[in-house]
Protein backbone atom coordinates (compact mmCIF):
# COMPACT_ATOMS: atom_id res chain seq x y z
CA UNK A 1 0.00 0.00 0.00
CA UNK A 2 1.66 3.26 -0.50
CA UNK A 3 2.52 5.47 2.16
CA UNK A 4 0.21 9.05 1.72
CA UNK A 5 2.99 12.20 0.83
CA UNK A 6 3.24 14.34 4.24
CA UNK A 7 2.62 17.18 1.76
CA UNK A 8 0.20 18.00 -0.86
CA UNK A 9 1.33 17.66 -3.89
CA UNK A 10 -0.09 21.84 -4.01
CA UNK A 11 2.34 22.81 -2.08
CA UNK A 12 5.59 20.23 -3.27
CA UNK A 13 4.90 22.29 -6.26
CA UNK A 14 4.28 25.70 -4.72
CA UNK A 15 8.10 25.17 -3.27
CA UNK A 16 9.51 23.56 -6.30
CA UNK A 17 8.57 26.79 -7.84
CA UNK A 18 9.49 29.51 -5.11
CA UNK A 19 13.08 27.69 -5.33
CA UNK A 20 13.82 28.10 -9.21
CA UNK A 21 12.08 31.57 -9.19
CA UNK A 22 14.85 32.49 -5.85
CA UNK A 23 17.43 30.41 -7.90
CA UNK A 24 16.67 32.93 -11.34
CA UNK A 25 16.07 35.87 -9.27
CA UNK A 26 19.90 35.81 -7.96
CA UNK A 27 21.61 34.62 -11.10
CA UNK A 28 20.77 38.59 -12.09
CA UNK A 29 22.75 41.15 -11.51
CA UNK A 30 22.27 44.09 -8.87
CA UNK A 31 21.58 46.60 -11.42
CA UNK A 32 18.90 44.42 -12.93
CA UNK A 33 17.33 43.56 -10.05
CA UNK A 34 16.74 47.13 -9.31
CA UNK A 35 15.44 47.66 -12.59
CA UNK A 36 12.62 44.70 -11.83
CA UNK A 37 11.92 47.05 -8.73
CA UNK A 38 11.84 50.07 -10.11
CA UNK A 39 9.13 48.60 -12.79
CA UNK A 40 6.64 47.74 -9.99
CA UNK A 41 7.54 51.06 -7.93
CA UNK A 42 6.68 53.26 -11.08
CA UNK A 43 3.31 51.43 -11.61
CA UNK A 44 2.36 51.96 -8.20
CA UNK A 45 3.50 55.66 -8.13
CA UNK A 46 0.89 55.73 -11.25
CA UNK A 47 -1.64 54.38 -9.21
CA UNK A 48 -0.45 56.49 -6.13
CA UNK A 49 -1.22 59.68 -8.52
CA UNK A 50 -4.66 58.90 -9.87
CA UNK A 51 -5.73 58.40 -5.97
CA UNK A 52 -4.36 61.50 -4.75
CA UNK A 53 -6.28 63.28 -7.88
CA UNK A 54 -9.40 61.75 -6.67
CA UNK A 55 -8.69 62.45 -3.47
CA UNK A 56 -7.83 66.65 -4.10
CA UNK A 57 -11.00 67.04 -5.21
CA UNK A 58 -11.91 67.26 -1.43
CA UNK A 59 -9.28 67.01 0.35
CA UNK A 60 -6.19 69.53 0.94
CA UNK A 61 -3.04 67.88 0.01
CA UNK A 62 -2.17 68.37 3.25
CA UNK A 63 -4.66 66.53 5.04
CA UNK A 64 -4.41 64.25 2.22
CA UNK A 65 -0.63 63.63 3.20
CA UNK A 66 -0.99 63.79 7.13
CA UNK A 67 -3.40 60.74 6.82
CA UNK A 68 -1.16 58.81 4.08
CA UNK A 69 1.40 58.91 6.50
CA UNK A 70 -0.22 57.90 9.82
CA UNK A 71 -2.30 54.88 7.62
CA UNK A 72 1.10 53.84 6.21
CA UNK A 73 2.70 53.79 9.75
CA UNK A 74 -0.11 51.64 11.10
CA UNK A 75 0.25 48.91 7.81
CA UNK A 76 4.16 49.39 8.66
CA UNK A 77 3.63 48.33 12.62
CA UNK A 78 3.28 44.46 12.55
CA UNK A 79 6.55 44.50 11.01
CA UNK A 80 8.14 47.62 13.27
CA UNK A 81 6.96 45.63 16.48
CA UNK A 82 8.33 42.24 14.99
CA UNK A 83 12.21 43.60 14.73
CA UNK A 84 11.71 46.33 17.89
CA UNK A 85 14.27 47.80 18.88
CA UNK A 86 16.30 46.92 16.07
CA UNK A 87 13.74 48.29 13.19
CA UNK A 88 14.13 51.49 14.63
CA UNK A 89 18.06 51.68 14.97
CA UNK A 90 19.78 53.87 12.21
CA UNK A 91 23.38 54.65 11.19
CA UNK A 92 22.57 57.61 9.50
CA UNK A 93 20.49 60.12 11.70
CA UNK A 94 21.30 63.29 9.67
CA UNK A 95 21.14 61.56 6.10
CA UNK A 96 17.59 60.60 7.80
CA UNK A 97 16.72 63.78 8.84
CA UNK A 98 18.01 65.67 5.17
CA UNK A 99 15.76 63.07 3.81
CA UNK A 100 12.70 63.48 5.83
CA UNK A 101 12.44 67.32 5.21
CA UNK A 102 13.02 66.69 1.32
CA UNK A 103 10.58 64.39 1.41
CA UNK A 104 8.34 66.54 2.68
CA UNK A 105 8.70 69.06 0.24
CA UNK A 106 8.83 66.71 -2.66
CA UNK A 107 5.34 65.12 -1.47
CA UNK A 108 3.90 68.55 -0.63
CA UNK A 109 4.93 70.71 -4.58
CA UNK A 110 4.38 66.96 -6.19
CA UNK A 111 0.87 66.31 -4.81
CA UNK A 112 -0.44 69.24 -5.31
CA UNK A 113 1.00 69.56 -8.47
CA UNK A 114 -0.77 66.52 -9.28
CA UNK A 115 -4.46 67.28 -8.01
CA UNK A 116 -4.45 70.74 -10.08
CA UNK A 117 -2.69 69.66 -13.35
CA UNK A 118 -3.49 66.54 -15.80
CA UNK A 119 -2.37 63.16 -14.95
CA UNK A 120 -0.36 63.06 -17.81
CA UNK A 121 0.94 66.56 -17.87
CA UNK A 122 2.05 65.95 -14.12
CA UNK A 123 3.66 63.04 -14.85
CA UNK A 124 5.34 63.99 -17.63
CA UNK A 125 7.03 66.96 -15.45
CA UNK A 126 7.98 64.41 -13.03
CA UNK A 127 10.44 63.03 -15.33
CA UNK A 128 12.73 66.10 -14.72
CA UNK A 129 13.69 63.64 -11.60
CA UNK A 130 16.11 61.53 -13.95
CA UNK A 131 17.48 64.28 -15.50
CA UNK A 132 18.12 65.58 -12.03
CA UNK A 133 19.46 62.10 -10.13
CA UNK A 134 21.18 61.31 -13.14
CA UNK A 135 23.43 64.96 -12.74
CA UNK A 136 23.17 64.32 -8.43
CA UNK A 137 24.66 60.59 -8.83
CA UNK A 138 27.97 61.64 -10.58
CA UNK A 139 28.53 64.83 -7.91
CA UNK A 140 27.50 63.10 -4.79
CA UNK A 141 27.73 58.91 -5.30
CA UNK A 142 30.77 59.50 -7.79
CA UNK A 143 28.65 56.81 -10.16
CA UNK A 144 30.88 56.39 -13.67
CA UNK A 145 28.32 57.50 -16.63
CA UNK A 146 28.89 56.04 -19.59
CA UNK A 147 27.48 55.88 -23.25
CA UNK A 148 25.01 53.71 -22.68
CA UNK A 149 22.71 55.35 -19.91
CA UNK A 150 23.94 58.57 -21.18
CA UNK A 151 22.46 57.58 -24.64
CA UNK A 152 19.83 56.04 -22.58
CA UNK A 153 18.10 58.79 -20.53
CA UNK A 154 18.71 61.23 -23.38
CA UNK A 155 16.30 58.77 -25.64
CA UNK A 156 13.70 58.68 -23.25
CA UNK A 157 14.00 62.38 -22.47
CA UNK A 158 13.33 62.68 -25.94
CA UNK A 159 10.10 60.69 -25.96
CA UNK A 160 9.09 62.93 -23.50
CA UNK A 161 9.58 65.91 -25.13
CA UNK A 162 7.59 64.23 -28.32
CA UNK A 163 5.19 64.46 -25.46
CA UNK A 164 4.92 67.60 -24.30
CA UNK A 165 5.76 69.55 -27.35
CA UNK A 166 7.59 72.37 -26.24
CA UNK A 167 7.10 75.64 -27.74
CA UNK A 168 3.48 75.62 -28.10
CA UNK A 169 3.48 78.68 -26.77
CA UNK A 170 1.85 77.13 -23.50
CA UNK A 171 2.60 79.23 -20.22
CA UNK A 172 4.37 76.81 -17.50
CA UNK A 173 1.76 78.04 -14.24
CA UNK A 174 2.60 77.81 -10.41
CA UNK A 175 1.68 74.06 -10.29
CA UNK A 176 4.21 73.22 -13.66
CA UNK A 177 7.12 75.00 -11.46
CA UNK A 178 5.84 72.83 -8.39
CA UNK A 179 5.92 69.97 -10.11
CA UNK A 180 9.63 70.55 -11.62
CA UNK A 181 10.36 71.10 -7.39
CA UNK A 182 8.86 68.25 -6.22
CA UNK A 183 11.34 66.22 -9.23
CA UNK A 184 13.83 68.31 -7.73
CA UNK A 185 13.66 67.42 -4.29
CA UNK A 186 12.77 64.16 -4.87
CA UNK A 187 16.24 63.19 -7.04
CA UNK A 188 17.51 64.46 -3.83
CA UNK A 189 15.79 61.64 -1.91
CA UNK A 190 17.08 59.31 -4.21
CA UNK A 191 20.56 60.18 -3.54
CA UNK A 192 20.31 59.68 -0.23
CA UNK A 193 17.83 56.50 -0.02
CA UNK A 194 21.17 55.41 -2.04
CA UNK A 195 23.20 55.73 0.83
CA UNK A 196 21.13 54.74 3.53
CA UNK A 197 19.73 51.60 2.22
CA UNK A 198 23.38 50.59 2.60
CA UNK A 199 23.15 51.25 6.38
CA UNK A 200 19.65 50.44 7.37
CA UNK A 201 16.92 47.87 7.14
CA UNK A 202 13.82 48.93 4.21
CA UNK A 203 11.50 49.19 7.40
CA UNK A 204 13.79 51.31 9.09
CA UNK A 205 13.93 54.00 6.58
CA UNK A 206 10.52 53.53 5.79
CA UNK A 207 9.04 54.20 9.27
CA UNK A 208 11.47 57.63 9.72
CA UNK A 209 9.89 58.41 6.70
CA UNK A 210 6.22 57.77 7.70
CA UNK A 211 6.26 59.20 10.91
CA UNK A 212 8.24 62.63 11.11
CA UNK A 213 6.43 63.48 7.32
CA UNK A 214 3.68 63.01 9.05
CA UNK A 215 4.58 64.87 11.96
CA UNK A 216 5.17 68.02 9.69
CA UNK A 217 2.11 67.87 8.13
CA UNK A 218 0.03 67.52 10.82
CA UNK A 219 -0.57 71.33 11.84
CA UNK A 220 -1.55 72.30 8.42
CA UNK A 221 -3.71 68.88 7.94
CA UNK A 222 -5.54 69.83 11.41
CA UNK A 223 -6.17 73.63 9.99
CA UNK A 224 -7.59 72.54 6.80
CA UNK A 225 -9.17 69.66 8.03
CA UNK A 226 -12.62 68.67 6.05
CA UNK A 227 -14.57 65.49 7.22
CA UNK A 228 -14.10 62.54 5.12
CA UNK A 229 -16.74 60.22 4.62
CA UNK A 230 -16.63 56.28 3.37
CA UNK A 231 -15.79 56.59 0.09
CA UNK A 232 -12.83 59.14 1.23
CA UNK A 233 -11.93 56.89 3.69
CA UNK A 234 -11.60 53.57 1.46
CA UNK A 235 -9.39 55.50 -1.03
CA UNK A 236 -7.32 56.72 1.70
CA UNK A 237 -6.49 53.44 3.01
CA UNK A 238 -6.08 52.52 -0.69
CA UNK A 239 -3.37 55.16 -0.60
CA UNK A 240 -1.85 53.95 2.07
CA UNK A 241 -1.21 50.77 0.81
CA UNK A 242 -0.05 51.73 -2.61
CA UNK A 243 2.00 54.59 -1.12
CA UNK A 244 3.69 52.03 1.33
CA UNK A 245 4.61 49.14 -1.72
CA UNK A 246 5.51 51.78 -3.92
CA UNK A 247 8.11 53.12 -1.36
CA UNK A 248 9.21 49.23 -0.45
CA UNK A 249 9.92 48.90 -4.04
CA UNK A 250 11.60 51.92 -4.53
CA UNK A 251 13.95 51.41 -1.32
CA UNK A 252 14.60 48.01 -2.98
CA UNK A 253 15.24 49.09 -6.34
CA UNK A 254 18.34 51.11 -4.55
CA UNK A 255 19.58 49.17 -2.65
CA UNK A 256 20.12 46.60 -5.77
CA UNK A 257 20.73 49.27 -8.51
CA UNK A 258 22.81 52.43 -9.26
CA UNK A 259 20.71 55.15 -9.19
CA UNK A 260 21.81 56.10 -12.85
CA UNK A 261 20.81 52.75 -13.59
CA UNK A 262 17.42 52.67 -12.92
CA UNK A 263 16.43 55.81 -13.25
CA UNK A 264 15.37 55.93 -17.52
CA UNK A 265 12.80 53.13 -15.69
CA UNK A 266 10.68 56.21 -14.36
CA UNK A 267 9.58 57.11 -17.35
CA UNK A 268 7.69 53.93 -17.77
CA UNK A 269 5.48 55.74 -15.63
CA UNK A 270 4.20 57.86 -18.43
CA UNK A 271 2.61 54.87 -20.05
CA UNK A 272 0.83 53.66 -16.53
CA UNK A 273 -0.33 57.07 -16.54
CA UNK A 274 -2.00 57.16 -19.72
CA UNK A 275 -3.67 53.85 -19.57
CA UNK A 276 -5.02 55.07 -16.23
CA UNK A 277 -6.08 57.90 -18.22
CA UNK A 278 -8.44 56.21 -20.64
CA UNK A 279 -9.86 53.82 -17.85
CA UNK A 280 -10.03 55.90 -15.19
CA UNK A 281 -10.54 59.59 -16.42
CA UNK A 282 -12.20 59.15 -20.02
CA UNK A 283 -8.96 60.91 -21.52
CA UNK A 284 -7.82 59.81 -24.69
CA UNK A 285 -4.03 60.77 -25.07
CA UNK A 286 -3.13 62.10 -28.79
CA UNK A 287 -1.08 60.17 -30.98
CA UNK A 288 2.30 62.22 -29.77
CA UNK A 289 1.65 60.64 -26.27
CA UNK A 290 1.93 57.04 -28.32
CA UNK A 291 4.91 58.09 -30.33
CA UNK A 292 7.11 59.58 -27.11
CA UNK A 293 5.51 56.37 -24.80
CA UNK A 294 7.49 53.81 -27.43
CA UNK A 295 10.36 56.12 -27.08
CA UNK A 296 10.56 55.36 -23.76
CA UNK A 297 9.93 51.95 -23.69
CA UNK A 298 12.80 51.46 -26.23
CA UNK A 299 14.90 53.06 -23.84
CA UNK A 300 13.94 51.37 -20.96
CA UNK A 301 14.48 48.38 -22.63
CA UNK A 302 17.52 48.80 -24.19
CA UNK A 303 19.29 50.13 -20.53
CA UNK A 304 17.81 46.53 -19.16
CA UNK A 305 19.20 44.68 -22.20
CA UNK A 306 22.76 46.32 -21.63
CA UNK A 307 22.50 45.93 -17.88
CA UNK A 308 21.50 41.76 -18.15
CA UNK A 309 24.28 41.38 -20.75
CA UNK A 310 26.86 43.55 -18.21
CA UNK A 311 25.57 41.36 -15.30
CA UNK A 312 26.74 38.00 -17.29
CA UNK A 313 30.38 39.54 -18.00
CA UNK A 314 30.23 40.16 -14.65
CA UNK A 315 29.98 36.85 -13.69
CA UNK A 316 32.41 35.58 -16.05
CA UNK A 317 34.69 38.17 -15.21
CA UNK A 318 34.95 39.58 -18.82
CA UNK A 319 33.81 43.04 -17.60
CA UNK A 320 34.96 46.14 -19.09
CA UNK A 321 35.35 48.73 -16.67
CA UNK A 322 32.64 50.98 -15.98
CA UNK A 323 31.97 52.80 -19.37
CA UNK A 324 27.84 51.47 -19.08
Amino acid sequence: MPVPSAEPEGSSSSAALKTRFSAKWQSLSNNTRGICWALLATFLMAVMSTIIKLLGDRLHVTQILMLRQFFMLVISAPIIIKGFPGSLKTQAPLLHLGRILLASSAMYFGFTAVIHLPLAESTVIGFARTFFITIFAVFFLKEVIGIHRISATVLGFIGVMVIVQPGTGAEMSIYSFMAILASACAALVGIILRKVTQVDQPITILTFQATFVGLIMAPFGIYYWVSINLNDAILLLCLAGVSWGAQMSNIQALKFGEASAIAPFDYIRLVYAAIISVVIFGVWPLWTTYLGGAIIVAASLYTLHRETVLGKKVATGTAPSKTH
